[in-house]
């Protein structure tokens, strides 16, 4: 038992003195950069000359969006400057026409629980401002403006109001598709890195949070959906006795034939046996009338998070060779703080040393 006692102390002993050896006290970055002036012109290379040693540097030339004063984050006040909204659509299958309507609204609470919860808001007919697809092939909408339908302190909610009438009578419902919607502050960011401003999406497709609120019944539902890059929006299924679900010899009516059958060639596992239900000319919701809405979240109108500003790494990692330059040009004038930021990093440290020059670019 002494022996056994003993190679475990040694083990111990052993394994601290390793982990001394694996994790030695880790050094602070020791670079500097320099460049000859710190006034150049536009379109003039600049090269930043680096002594000392970094295992990891990344550079912010100070830019827009390669700011390091905007690392943690980027949020533009847009307050007034008014918005507007764009998508595409398209439609297939069956004839029925004005079924689509967009609508928007500043007062909406926020209850998706059902249509009627939804009408109960103040609802903005705006659906003449807009160009709407006629075929399947996407046609823009446009860009228009929705100013006008905005109220300081509070949120719009912009939805697609889709209204099937009797198919019996207008001819069958058509499949609205609704892709690359967004809504835009009409302010735009000066972008520092070239002369084309950049854009401030206030919600796009996948962030407008659209919901369906189906009035349908529920034993005919509306085929509808949202997914992150489309909202589809289809009527009831128009029941009538030729469908093919009612046809009584079809073979998923016989629960003997083979693709419900294991042990046969022509089983099929996702098939699974449902009784035949005849027609019933009677009921009510062979043919009914409803509306389905498409609903987004609440947008906010008063500001942008473009999250933060990225730098550029130029040197990554101890293996990597000896930075010794790094060439950049800007190409528009202005004031720029160039910020080197380098790391010496463990499993168990990181540290930091960041490097900042101010340089003016001429014209």
């Amino acid at each position: 038992m002494k022996f056994k006692y003993y190679n475990m102390l040694l083990g111990v002993l052993l394994l601290a003195s390793c982990n001394k050896d694996v994790v030695p006290n880790l050094q602070a970055p020791t670079f500097d950069v320099t460049t000859t002036t710190s006034t150049f012109k536009v379109g003039q290379p600049i090269t930043f000359l680096f002594t000392g040693i970094a295992n990891t540097i990344s550079f912010y030339s100070g830019e827009t969006l390669k700011d390091y004063a905007f690392k943690s984050g980027r949020i533009i006040d847009v307050t007034g400057g008014g918005a507007t909204v764009e998508f595409t659509s398209s439609l297939q299958v069956g004839t029925q026409t004005n079924q689509l309507f967009i609508m928007a609204s500043s007062d909406f609470n926020g209850d998706y629980s059902s249509v009627a919860k939804v009408k109960a808001a103040t609802w903005t007919d705006i659906t003449s401002r807009f160009t709407l697809g006629t075929s399947a092939t996407f046609v823009a909408s446009g860009t228009k403006d929705i100013s006008d339908l905005i109220v300081s302190g509070k949120p719009i909610y912009i939805a697609f109001k889709y209204v099937t009438t009797s198919q019996a009578t207008n001819g069958l419902a058509r499949q609205w598709f609704i892709q690359t919607f967004a809504i835009k502050s009409k302010k735009t960011l000066t972008n520092t890195a070239s002369a084309t401003p950049i854009a401030l999406t206030l919600a796009d497709q996948i962030h407008a949070g659209f919901q369906i609120v189906d009035g349908s019944p529920t034993t005919n539902p509306a085929i509808s959906s949202v997914t992150s890059t489309r909202v589809t929006l289809w009527g009831p299924t128009y029941r009538w006795a030729g469908l093919a679900i009612y046809d009584p010899t079809l073979p998923q009516w016989n629960p003997k034939d083979p693709m419900y059958d294991r042990s046969s060639s022509a089983y099929i596992a996702s098939a699974v046996y449902k009784p035949f239900v005849p027609f019933n000319p009677n009921a009510t919701d062979n043919d009914p009338v409803s509306e389905t809405w498409a609903v987004s979240a609440p947008i906010t109108i008063n500001s942008v998070d473009l999250g933060p500003d990225y730098s550029t790494p130029i040197k990554s990692g101890p293996a990597a060779s000896t930075l010794s330059s790094f060439p950049y040009t800007y190409t528009l004038a202005g004031t720029y703080k160039a910020v080197f930021v380098g790391f010496n990093a463990s499993m168990e440290q990181t540290k930091t040393v960041v490097k900042e020059m101010t340089l003016t670019i001429t014209p």
